[in-house]
């Protein structure tokens, strides 16, 4: 029984499919399905019940998984110390990003994490809220870029900016007469959102529940980007709300746009920080923290005194681990 064997395991009671587990795993199936069979053999019981469709563990089976998963959780944990015991800066950083600070963000962060450690690259994975957290505590990777509301048993949150929100509309739009908009005239207008189980278009919702729309249109974004919504308001189909990251430079970069800011109180979304209660790597995680404060992201607020520059290579204090 090898540690390969227990990961094999994990993600088949995650994905509940033989396929789908060895995907994730980057082995083929009958690879993935003769070492479940080898450790099933291994331990005298049966693991899995095999049906066409889907694969549900046994009892024992699902016990077993659990124990696997904390098992390679202190795996991981044995080499991460070992790297931080080394220097914490050099290694790859596992970043995960969601979808709608991930190309705002990443293009001014990247440059900055290797002015201030070249030998810490960074290995991105843009997903959603829910799907980065699981891989955070499988330890899939070290440390992500979330929006409040969030929390989790076992994951520290640190507070980094808050984000205003902006409303983008086409250049001729009537509203561009007003030097900024009250929240309620959202209702008024088709405001373009992103698909339902996007922790941004929650927040708009938040802003003006009666933008929830059941139209055609709405549905053909169901996968969309902020970028394709930011394209079909240039078109003329209606109006959204960005992130002012996602919205300040618009209509510099395009003529057809406009943006104007909301009526005091401003909407706005708080972007944080978020590793494993148990991540060594302290120094790695001052060094994203100071990066994306250098970052300059247009209309951000830091929250928090700015930290220090750090000059490259040198190690940084252990962050300061505030709860949301």
């Amino acid at each position: 029984m090898t540690l390969t064997d227990l990961r094999y395991l994990v993600a088949l009671a995650q994905e509940r499919h033989f396929g789908r587990a060895a995907e994730r795993c980057h082995v083929s199936q009958p690879t993935l399905s003769v070492a479940i069979k080898k450790l099933e053999q291994h331990l005298g019981v049966l693991l899995c019940e095999r049906n066409p469709n889907e694969v549900k563990l046994t009892e024992i089976g699902r016990l077993v998984a659990e124990q696997a998963e904390r098992v390679l959780r202190e795996a991981q944990r044995v080499e991460e110390i070992a790297q931080a015991g080394k220097d914490p800066l050099v290694g790859p950083l596992r970043l995960g990003v969601i979808f709608t600070i991930g190309p705002y963000l990443l293009p001014r962060l990247i440059p900055l994490v290797h002015e201030l450690a070249p030998k810490m690259p960074l290995i991105i994975h843009e997903d959603y809220t829910s799907k980065l957290a699981e891989q955070l505590k499988h330890g899939e990777i070290d440390v992500a870029i979330l929006a409040l509301p969030f929390s989790e048993p076992g994951l520290v949150t640190q507070p980094v900016y808050d984000e205003p929100f902006r409303v983008l509309m086409p250049a001729e739009h009537p509203w561009t007469q007003l030097d900024r908009i009250p929240a309620a005239k959202l209702a008024e207008e088709n405001v373009l959102l992103l698909g339902a189980g996007n922790c941004f278009r929650d927040q708009v919702l938040e802003v003006c529940p009666q933008c929830v729309s059941n139209s055609p249109l709405q549905e053909a974004l169901a996968g969309s980007s902020l970028e394709t919504i930011r394209y079909m308001v240039a078109s003329g189909l209606g109006v959204t709300v960005l992130p002012s990251s996602a919205a300040d430079d618009a209509s510099r970069m395009n003529p057809l746009l406009a943006v104007r800011p909301f009526v005091a109180p401003e909407p706005y979304r708080r972007v944080v920080l978020v590793w494993r209660v148990t991540y060594p790597r302290h120094g790695a995680i001052d060094v994203l923290r100071r990066a994306i404060f250098a970052a300059d992201l247009p209309g951000v607020r830091p929250v928090g005194p700015a930290p220090r520059p750090l000059p490259a290579q040198q190690h940084g204090p252990r962050p300061t681990e505030v709860a949301p």
